[in-house]
């Protein structure tokens, strides 16, 4: 007598459950590698199992899109809403998303930017998503007192190299990422960063603070 397996018993898994597995398989291998069986093979269950959660591929594909504006656009509108005492402070509130573990999920923003080159439909949701994220950081350099037009040309400025990053898959050490922070929130907001404020933006992240020495 065999051991029973779970597709022996029956488990089917969850919708979280194959929704990490297209994640992954999203990351590692592109929208193209995002197919029933082959999900149902990495999970060891049936592919009659996915239909208990999703009608569709096209039903799952649209739920990683779901995820991905969760854990991009969300975070990162929300940090232009966050407290700040300084402009500094509220533009490294910004910047932690980019940089810090609990922001904006990197591989994720990687994999659907290069999903959206070949899907139409991707494309639209990218683009609201960086019209959204655009009108947020313009709202928050207005707050703080940047006239309409410069404020524009500044949250183009944040945005297209923090997004830069991602989309050149920069390896930059980290340490010479952190000392090159108070220069871009200069560039950002025109006041630079205290040592104070840094230090807490590290914090922030959960990093040290030994980069800061090449600031």
């Amino acid at each position: 007598m065999t051991e029973d397996t779970d597709q022996d018993r029956g488990w089917r898994g969850s919708p979280d459950l194959w929704l990490n597995a297209a994640y992954e398989m999203l990351i590692d291998k592109g929208v193209d590698g995002v197919k029933i069986m082959p999900l149902a093979t990495a999970l060891n269950l049936s592919r009659t199992s996915f239909y208990w959660f999703f009608k569709d591929r096209k039903q799952l594909l649209s739920a990683l899109l779901d995820r991905w504006e969760a854990t991009t656009t969300a975070p990162l509108i929300a940090a232009t809403d966050a407290y700040a005492a300084t402009k500094s402070e509220a533009m490294l509130n910004v910047l932690a998303t980019f940089i810090g573990p609990d922001g904006l999920d990197a591989r994720l923003e990687y994999a659907v930017r290069n999903w959206a080159q070949q899907d139409a439909n991707t494309m639209a949701r990218v683009q609201a998503a960086d019209a959204a994220r655009l009108g947020a950081l313009r709202a928050l350099l207005e707050r703080w007192g940047h006239t309409p037009d410069d404020a524009d040309v500044r949250a183009r400025t944040i945005y297209l190299v923090q997004i830069g990053y991602i989309s050149m898959q920069s390896d930059e050490d980290i340490s010479l990422r952190i000392s090159r922070v108070p220069s871009y929130v200069e560039i950002y907001t025109d006041n630079r960063p205290t040592d104070g404020e840094m230090a807490r933006f590290c914090a922030q992240i959960g990093t040290g603070t030994a980069a800061l020495k090449h600031a």
